[in-house]
Protein backbone atom coordinates (compact mmCIF):
# COMPACT_ATOMS: atom_id res chain seq x y z
CA UNK A 1 0.00 0.00 0.00
CA UNK A 2 1.42 3.40 -1.01
CA UNK A 3 1.90 6.33 1.36
CA UNK A 4 -1.07 8.38 0.06
CA UNK A 5 -3.30 5.30 0.26
CA UNK A 6 -2.33 4.74 3.88
CA UNK A 7 -3.03 8.38 4.72
CA UNK A 8 -6.42 8.17 3.01
CA UNK A 9 -7.18 4.96 4.91
CA UNK A 10 -6.42 6.69 8.21
CA UNK A 11 -8.38 9.84 7.37
CA UNK A 12 -11.45 7.79 6.47
CA UNK A 13 -11.28 5.54 9.53
CA UNK A 14 -14.19 6.15 11.90
CA UNK A 15 -11.80 5.72 14.84
CA UNK A 16 -9.56 8.50 13.56
CA UNK A 17 -12.54 10.76 12.88
CA UNK A 18 -13.90 10.15 16.39
CA UNK A 19 -10.47 10.96 17.83
CA UNK A 20 -10.46 14.19 15.82
CA UNK A 21 -13.91 15.03 17.22
CA UNK A 22 -12.62 14.52 20.75
CA UNK A 23 -9.53 16.62 19.96
CA UNK A 24 -11.56 19.61 18.73
CA UNK A 25 -13.75 19.51 21.81
CA UNK A 26 -10.83 19.18 24.24
CA UNK A 27 -8.98 21.97 22.44
CA UNK A 28 -11.98 24.25 22.91
CA UNK A 29 -12.19 23.33 26.59
CA UNK A 30 -8.48 24.06 27.12
CA UNK A 31 -8.75 27.36 25.27
CA UNK A 32 -11.82 28.55 27.16
CA UNK A 33 -10.73 27.50 30.64
CA UNK A 34 -7.68 29.76 30.37
CA UNK A 35 -9.98 32.76 30.03
CA UNK A 36 -12.06 32.09 33.14
CA UNK A 37 -10.83 32.00 36.78
CA UNK A 38 -11.01 28.46 38.09
CA UNK A 39 -12.92 29.49 41.23
CA UNK A 40 -15.72 30.59 38.88
CA UNK A 41 -15.56 27.35 36.87
CA UNK A 42 -15.86 25.41 40.13
CA UNK A 43 -19.23 26.95 41.04
CA UNK A 44 -21.06 28.98 38.38
CA UNK A 45 -21.61 26.16 35.80
CA UNK A 46 -23.34 24.13 38.52
CA UNK A 47 -25.71 26.93 39.61
CA UNK A 48 -28.70 25.44 37.84
CA UNK A 49 -31.25 22.72 38.44
CA UNK A 50 -29.01 19.80 37.45
CA UNK A 51 -26.16 20.98 39.65
CA UNK A 52 -28.47 21.66 42.59
CA UNK A 53 -30.08 18.21 42.47
CA UNK A 54 -26.68 16.53 42.01
CA UNK A 55 -25.44 18.45 45.07
CA UNK A 56 -28.39 17.20 47.15
CA UNK A 57 -27.74 13.64 45.98
CA UNK A 58 -24.04 13.86 46.81
CA UNK A 59 -24.93 15.10 50.30
CA UNK A 60 -27.30 12.20 50.90
CA UNK A 61 -30.42 14.38 50.80
CA UNK A 62 -32.09 12.55 47.93
CA UNK A 63 -33.33 13.76 44.57
CA UNK A 64 -34.51 17.22 45.62
CA UNK A 65 -33.69 20.76 46.71
CA UNK A 66 -34.16 22.08 43.20
CA UNK A 67 -32.91 25.60 43.92
CA UNK A 68 -30.35 24.62 46.59
CA UNK A 69 -32.88 25.32 49.32
CA UNK A 70 -34.43 22.77 51.62
CA UNK A 71 -37.59 22.36 49.50
CA UNK A 72 -37.69 18.57 49.54
CA UNK A 73 -38.15 16.05 46.71
CA UNK A 74 -38.47 17.11 43.09
CA UNK A 75 -39.44 15.53 39.79
CA UNK A 76 -38.45 18.65 37.83
CA UNK A 77 -35.80 16.79 35.85
CA UNK A 78 -35.37 13.18 34.72
CA UNK A 79 -32.99 11.28 37.00
CA UNK A 80 -30.29 10.16 34.55
CA UNK A 81 -27.85 13.04 34.32
CA UNK A 82 -28.22 14.44 37.89
CA UNK A 83 -27.31 11.01 39.27
CA UNK A 84 -24.28 10.88 36.96
CA UNK A 85 -23.20 14.37 38.04
CA UNK A 86 -23.64 13.43 41.70
CA UNK A 87 -21.13 10.61 41.19
CA UNK A 88 -18.66 13.14 39.80
CA UNK A 89 -19.20 15.27 42.92
CA UNK A 90 -18.58 12.27 45.16
CA UNK A 91 -15.35 11.37 43.35
CA UNK A 92 -13.86 14.79 42.57
CA UNK A 93 -15.44 16.95 45.25
CA UNK A 94 -18.49 19.18 45.38
CA UNK A 95 -18.13 22.43 43.43
CA UNK A 96 -14.46 22.04 42.61
CA UNK A 97 -12.63 22.77 39.39
CA UNK A 98 -11.77 19.05 39.26
CA UNK A 99 -15.49 18.23 39.13
CA UNK A 100 -15.99 20.82 36.42
CA UNK A 101 -13.24 19.38 34.23
CA UNK A 102 -14.43 15.83 34.86
CA UNK A 103 -17.96 16.81 33.78
CA UNK A 104 -16.95 18.69 30.64
CA UNK A 105 -14.45 16.03 29.56
CA UNK A 106 -17.15 13.39 30.00
CA UNK A 107 -19.45 15.56 27.88
CA UNK A 108 -16.72 15.77 25.24
CA UNK A 109 -16.41 11.97 25.27
CA UNK A 110 -20.17 11.59 24.81
CA UNK A 111 -20.13 14.05 21.90
CA UNK A 112 -17.14 12.41 20.21
CA UNK A 113 -18.55 8.90 20.73
CA UNK A 114 -21.62 9.91 18.74
CA UNK A 115 -19.31 9.84 15.69
CA UNK A 116 -19.48 6.03 15.63
CA UNK A 117 -23.26 5.73 15.54
CA UNK A 118 -23.54 8.67 13.14
CA UNK A 119 -21.03 7.07 10.75
CA UNK A 120 -22.75 3.69 10.82
CA UNK A 121 -26.28 5.02 10.38
CA UNK A 122 -25.14 7.21 7.47
CA UNK A 123 -23.38 4.25 5.87
CA UNK A 124 -26.46 2.07 6.23
CA UNK A 125 -28.85 4.73 4.95
CA UNK A 126 -26.64 6.06 2.15
CA UNK A 127 -23.03 5.14 1.36
CA UNK A 128 -19.54 5.06 2.82
CA UNK A 129 -18.65 8.38 1.18
CA UNK A 130 -21.66 10.07 2.75
CA UNK A 131 -20.82 8.46 6.10
CA UNK A 132 -17.25 9.79 6.01
CA UNK A 133 -18.35 13.29 5.06
CA UNK A 134 -21.09 13.29 7.70
CA UNK A 135 -18.69 12.19 10.43
CA UNK A 136 -16.10 14.82 9.47
CA UNK A 137 -18.71 17.58 9.49
CA UNK A 138 -19.70 16.51 12.99
CA UNK A 139 -16.05 16.95 14.02
CA UNK A 140 -16.15 20.65 13.16
CA UNK A 141 -19.76 21.61 13.84
CA UNK A 142 -19.53 24.69 16.12
CA UNK A 143 -22.38 23.52 18.38
CA UNK A 144 -20.79 20.10 18.78
CA UNK A 145 -17.49 21.68 19.81
CA UNK A 146 -18.99 24.25 22.19
CA UNK A 147 -21.83 22.40 23.95
CA UNK A 148 -19.71 20.04 26.10
CA UNK A 149 -18.04 23.06 27.72
CA UNK A 150 -20.96 25.48 27.76
CA UNK A 151 -23.57 23.21 29.34
CA UNK A 152 -23.13 20.79 32.22
CA UNK A 153 -26.45 19.20 31.41
CA UNK A 154 -27.65 16.07 29.60
CA UNK A 155 -27.18 17.77 26.19
CA UNK A 156 -24.07 15.91 25.02
CA UNK A 157 -25.23 12.60 26.46
CA UNK A 158 -28.55 13.07 24.64
CA UNK A 159 -26.64 13.50 21.36
CA UNK A 160 -25.02 10.12 21.85
CA UNK A 161 -28.29 8.47 22.87
CA UNK A 162 -30.30 9.93 19.96
CA UNK A 163 -27.81 8.88 17.27
CA UNK A 164 -27.29 5.46 18.84
CA UNK A 165 -31.04 4.85 19.08
CA UNK A 166 -31.49 5.64 15.39
CA UNK A 167 -28.52 3.46 14.40
CA UNK A 168 -29.77 0.60 16.56
CA UNK A 169 -33.28 0.98 15.09
CA UNK A 170 -31.74 0.32 11.68
CA UNK A 171 -29.91 -2.76 13.00
CA UNK A 172 -32.85 -4.45 14.69
CA UNK A 173 -35.17 -3.78 11.75
CA UNK A 174 -33.77 -6.87 10.03
CA UNK A 175 -33.22 -8.97 13.13
CA UNK A 176 -35.35 -11.42 15.09
CA UNK A 177 -32.77 -11.82 17.86
CA UNK A 178 -34.47 -11.40 21.27
CA UNK A 179 -31.16 -10.29 22.81
CA UNK A 180 -30.79 -7.41 20.33
CA UNK A 181 -34.38 -6.32 20.87
CA UNK A 182 -34.04 -6.40 24.64
CA UNK A 183 -30.81 -4.40 24.42
CA UNK A 184 -32.74 -1.92 22.28
CA UNK A 185 -35.38 -1.68 24.99
CA UNK A 186 -32.76 -1.04 27.67
CA UNK A 187 -31.22 1.71 25.55
CA UNK A 188 -34.63 3.34 25.16
CA UNK A 189 -35.19 3.22 28.92
CA UNK A 190 -31.83 4.92 29.55
CA UNK A 191 -32.66 7.57 26.94
CA UNK A 192 -36.10 8.32 28.38
CA UNK A 193 -34.72 8.57 31.92
CA UNK A 194 -32.10 10.99 30.60
CA UNK A 195 -34.10 13.10 28.12
CA UNK A 196 -37.84 12.32 27.91
CA UNK A 197 -38.17 14.44 24.75
CA UNK A 198 -36.49 11.60 22.86
CA UNK A 199 -39.55 9.46 23.62
CA UNK A 200 -41.43 11.38 20.90
CA UNK A 201 -39.83 8.99 18.42
CA UNK A 202 -40.35 5.78 20.41
CA UNK A 203 -43.70 4.55 18.99
CA UNK A 204 -42.64 5.33 15.41
CA UNK A 205 -39.21 3.71 15.71
CA UNK A 206 -40.57 0.64 17.46
CA UNK A 207 -43.49 0.05 15.08
CA UNK A 208 -41.39 0.68 11.97
CA UNK A 209 -38.60 -1.65 13.13
CA UNK A 210 -41.09 -4.36 14.10
CA UNK A 211 -42.93 -4.23 10.76
CA UNK A 212 -39.70 -4.35 8.77
CA UNK A 213 -38.20 -7.14 10.88
CA UNK A 214 -41.41 -9.12 10.54
CA UNK A 215 -41.11 -8.92 6.74
CA UNK A 216 -37.36 -9.58 6.55
CA UNK A 217 -36.71 -11.90 9.48
CA UNK A 218 -40.12 -13.31 10.41
CA UNK A 219 -40.03 -11.50 13.74
CA UNK A 220 -42.66 -12.64 16.23
CA UNK A 221 -44.88 -9.84 17.54
CA UNK A 222 -44.14 -11.04 21.05
CA UNK A 223 -40.55 -9.75 20.87
CA UNK A 224 -41.35 -6.04 20.23
CA UNK A 225 -44.21 -6.33 22.74
CA UNK A 226 -41.78 -7.63 25.37
CA UNK A 227 -39.32 -4.89 24.38
CA UNK A 228 -41.96 -2.23 24.97
CA UNK A 229 -42.91 -3.84 28.28
CA UNK A 230 -39.23 -3.78 29.29
CA UNK A 231 -39.04 -0.05 28.58
CA UNK A 232 -42.09 0.58 30.77
CA UNK A 233 -40.75 -1.73 33.49
CA UNK A 234 -37.42 0.13 33.61
CA UNK A 235 -39.20 3.50 33.92
CA UNK A 236 -41.76 2.23 36.46
CA UNK A 237 -39.59 2.57 39.61
CA UNK A 238 -39.08 6.28 38.92
CA UNK A 239 -42.80 6.78 38.26
CA UNK A 240 -43.63 5.00 41.53
CA UNK A 241 -41.11 7.18 43.35
CA UNK A 242 -42.75 10.30 41.89
CA UNK A 243 -46.22 9.15 42.92
CA UNK A 244 -44.97 8.37 46.40
CA UNK A 245 -43.40 11.83 46.73
CA UNK A 246 -46.13 13.94 45.09
CA UNK A 247 -49.29 11.77 45.27
CA UNK A 248 -50.02 12.25 41.58
CA UNK A 249 -49.00 10.56 38.35
CA UNK A 250 -45.70 11.92 36.98
CA UNK A 251 -44.22 9.55 34.43
CA UNK A 252 -40.67 10.97 34.31
CA UNK A 253 -40.54 14.73 34.96
CA UNK A 254 -42.94 17.36 36.23
CA UNK A 255 -41.74 20.67 34.82
CA UNK A 256 -43.76 20.90 31.58
CA UNK A 257 -46.27 23.43 33.06
CA UNK A 258 -43.40 25.74 33.99
CA UNK A 259 -41.75 25.37 30.58
CA UNK A 260 -45.08 26.14 28.90
CA UNK A 261 -45.63 29.21 31.07
CA UNK A 262 -42.09 30.53 30.47
CA UNK A 263 -42.83 30.75 26.75
CA UNK A 264 -46.46 31.81 27.01
CA UNK A 265 -47.21 34.53 29.53
CA UNK A 266 -48.21 38.17 29.63
CA UNK A 267 -44.66 39.43 29.44
CA UNK A 268 -45.01 38.88 25.68
CA UNK A 269 -48.19 40.99 25.52
CA UNK A 270 -47.55 44.77 25.66
CA UNK A 271 -51.25 45.31 26.38
CA UNK A 272 -51.45 42.90 29.34
CA UNK A 273 -53.62 44.28 32.11
CA UNK A 274 -51.57 42.86 34.98
CA UNK A 275 -48.55 44.99 34.12
CA UNK A 276 -46.15 42.06 34.12
CA UNK A 277 -42.73 43.33 33.15
CA UNK A 278 -40.22 40.57 33.82
CA UNK A 279 -39.57 37.15 35.26
CA UNK A 280 -36.73 36.89 37.77
CA UNK A 281 -35.04 33.76 39.03
CA UNK A 282 -35.08 35.10 42.60
CA UNK A 283 -38.83 35.71 42.61
CA UNK A 284 -39.66 32.36 41.03
CA UNK A 285 -37.35 30.53 43.45
CA UNK A 286 -39.04 32.25 46.40
CA UNK A 287 -42.50 31.49 45.01
CA UNK A 288 -41.58 27.84 44.42
CA UNK A 289 -40.29 27.51 47.99
CA UNK A 290 -43.49 29.04 49.38
CA UNK A 291 -45.94 26.89 47.42
CA UNK A 292 -44.07 23.64 46.98
CA UNK A 293 -43.57 21.93 43.63
CA UNK A 294 -47.11 20.57 43.20
CA UNK A 295 -48.93 23.84 43.87
CA UNK A 296 -46.34 25.88 41.99
CA UNK A 297 -46.70 23.81 38.81
CA UNK A 298 -50.49 23.72 39.10
CA UNK A 299 -50.49 27.50 39.16
CA UNK A 300 -48.15 27.74 36.15
CA UNK A 301 -50.31 25.33 34.17
CA UNK A 302 -53.43 27.39 34.87
CA UNK A 303 -51.70 30.63 33.86
CA UNK A 304 -50.21 29.20 30.68
CA UNK A 305 -53.47 27.53 29.64
CA UNK A 306 -55.40 30.73 30.33
CA UNK A 307 -52.94 32.76 28.25
CA UNK A 308 -53.17 30.36 25.29
CA UNK A 309 -56.96 30.18 25.52
CA UNK A 310 -57.45 33.96 25.71
CA UNK A 311 -54.75 34.95 23.20
CA UNK A 312 -54.54 32.26 20.52
CA UNK A 313 -53.24 34.66 17.86
CA UNK A 314 -50.35 35.76 20.08
CA UNK A 315 -49.64 32.12 20.97
CA UNK A 316 -49.39 31.24 17.27
CA UNK A 317 -47.14 34.25 16.69
CA UNK A 318 -44.86 33.20 19.55
CA UNK A 319 -44.84 29.64 18.24
CA UNK A 320 -43.69 30.90 14.84
CA UNK A 321 -40.88 32.85 16.50
CA UNK A 322 -39.84 29.77 18.44
CA UNK A 323 -39.76 27.65 15.29
CA UNK A 324 -37.36 30.14 13.69
CA UNK A 325 -35.22 30.28 16.84
CA UNK A 326 -35.10 26.48 17.09
CA UNK A 327 -33.64 26.14 13.62
CA UNK A 328 -31.56 29.30 13.18
CA UNK A 329 -30.67 30.18 16.76
CA UNK A 330 -32.51 33.48 17.16
CA UNK A 331 -35.99 34.82 16.50
CA UNK A 332 -34.59 37.58 14.24
CA UNK A 333 -31.72 35.88 12.41
CA UNK A 334 -31.14 38.39 9.61
CA UNK A 335 -31.19 41.43 11.90
CA UNK A 336 -29.00 39.75 14.49
CA UNK A 337 -26.55 38.56 11.83
CA UNK A 338 -26.19 42.07 10.39
CA UNK A 339 -25.90 43.92 13.69
CA UNK A 340 -23.66 41.64 15.73
CA UNK A 341 -19.96 42.39 15.97
CA UNK A 342 -19.12 38.81 16.93
CA UNK A 343 -17.62 36.61 14.24
CA UNK A 344 -18.52 33.56 16.34
CA UNK A 345 -22.21 34.49 16.47
CA UNK A 346 -22.27 35.14 12.74
CA UNK A 347 -20.61 31.78 12.11
CA UNK A 348 -23.16 29.99 14.30
CA UNK A 349 -26.11 31.72 12.63
CA UNK A 350 -24.75 30.98 9.16
CA UNK A 351 -24.06 27.33 10.04
CA UNK A 352 -27.58 26.91 11.37
CA UNK A 353 -29.11 28.53 8.31
CA UNK A 354 -27.16 26.21 5.99
CA UNK A 355 -27.95 23.22 8.19
CA UNK A 356 -31.66 24.04 8.05
CA UNK A 357 -31.62 24.35 4.25
CA UNK A 358 -29.55 21.18 3.96
CA UNK A 359 -31.93 19.28 6.22
CA UNK A 360 -34.96 20.31 4.18
CA UNK A 361 -33.31 19.42 0.88
CA UNK A 362 -31.77 16.19 2.18
CA UNK A 363 -35.02 15.04 3.78
CA UNK A 364 -36.82 15.58 0.48
CA UNK A 365 -34.19 13.54 -1.38
CA UNK A 366 -34.35 10.75 1.20
CA UNK A 367 -38.14 10.64 0.91
CA UNK A 368 -37.98 10.53 -2.89
CA UNK A 369 -35.33 7.80 -2.89
CA UNK A 370 -37.69 5.38 -1.14
CA UNK A 371 -34.84 3.85 0.85
CA UNK A 372 -36.00 1.60 3.71
CA UNK A 373 -34.71 4.01 6.35
CA UNK A 374 -36.50 7.13 5.11
CA UNK A 375 -39.31 6.99 7.68
CA UNK A 376 -37.25 6.82 10.91
CA UNK A 377 -34.80 9.41 9.56
CA UNK A 378 -37.62 11.86 8.88
CA UNK A 379 -39.16 11.36 12.32
CA UNK A 380 -36.26 13.02 14.13
CA UNK A 381 -36.36 16.58 12.67
CA UNK A 382 -40.16 16.52 12.37
CA UNK A 383 -41.18 15.28 15.82
CA UNK A 384 -38.34 15.97 18.24
CA UNK A 385 -38.57 19.81 18.27
CA UNK A 386 -42.38 19.95 18.60
CA UNK A 387 -42.39 20.35 22.37
CA UNK A 388 -40.00 23.29 22.11
CA UNK A 389 -42.18 25.03 19.53
CA UNK A 390 -44.97 25.38 22.11
CA UNK A 391 -42.84 26.02 25.22
CA UNK A 392 -39.51 27.82 24.83
CA UNK A 393 -36.45 27.00 22.82
CA UNK A 394 -32.69 27.15 22.51
CA UNK A 395 -30.08 25.69 20.18
CA UNK A 396 -29.01 23.36 22.98
CA UNK A 397 -32.51 21.86 23.03
CA UNK A 398 -32.21 20.98 19.35
CA UNK A 399 -28.62 19.78 19.66
CA UNK A 400 -29.41 16.07 20.25
CA UNK A 401 -30.60 15.76 16.64
CA UNK A 402 -27.83 17.89 15.10
CA UNK A 403 -25.88 14.81 13.88
CA UNK A 404 -28.95 13.65 11.95
CA UNK A 405 -29.36 17.12 10.46
CA UNK A 406 -25.74 16.92 9.29
CA UNK A 407 -26.50 13.63 7.56
CA UNK A 408 -29.39 15.21 5.63
CA UNK A 409 -27.19 18.16 4.69
CA UNK A 410 -24.43 15.89 3.38
CA UNK A 411 -27.01 13.96 1.35
CA UNK A 412 -28.17 17.24 -0.20
CA UNK A 413 -24.59 18.32 -0.98
CA UNK A 414 -23.67 14.91 -2.40
CA UNK A 415 -26.76 14.89 -4.58
CA UNK A 416 -26.08 18.38 -5.91
CA UNK A 417 -22.52 17.35 -6.80
CA UNK A 418 -23.61 14.13 -8.50
CA UNK A 419 -24.91 13.77 -12.00
CA UNK A 420 -27.26 11.13 -10.68
CA UNK A 421 -28.50 11.60 -7.15
CA UNK A 422 -28.67 7.85 -6.63
CA UNK A 423 -24.89 7.95 -6.27
CA UNK A 424 -25.55 9.63 -2.94
CA UNK A 425 -28.46 7.43 -1.90
CA UNK A 426 -29.35 3.84 -2.64
CA UNK A 427 -32.82 3.17 -3.92
CA UNK A 428 -33.13 -0.22 -2.26
CA UNK A 429 -31.50 -1.87 0.73
CA UNK A 430 -28.59 0.14 2.15
CA UNK A 431 -25.15 -1.23 1.55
Amino acid sequence: MTGPSRILLVLTSVWFIAAAALATRVAFILNQQRKIPHQILATVPFEQETGNIAFALSQGKGFGNLFRQNTGPTAWLPPGYPFLLSLIFRIFGTFTDRSFFAAVLLNALFSAAATFSLYHLARQAASRRVAIATAWLWVFLPAGIMMPFEWIWDTSLSVLLASTLLCMTFHISNSASPKRWLAYGLLWAIAILTNPSLAMALPFFLIWAALRARNLAQLSWRIPAITFALILLCCLPWTIRNYSAFHRFILIRSSFPFELWIGNNDIFDPHASNGMQRITRFEETRHYAQLGENAYLTEKWARAANFIRQKPALFLHLTGRRIIATWIGTEHPLSDFLHTNSLLIRTILLCNFLLTLGTAAGALLVARSRIPFAAPLAVCPVLYPLVYYVTHTSLRYRHPIDPILIFFTVVAIAASCSKKYRTALPTSHAS
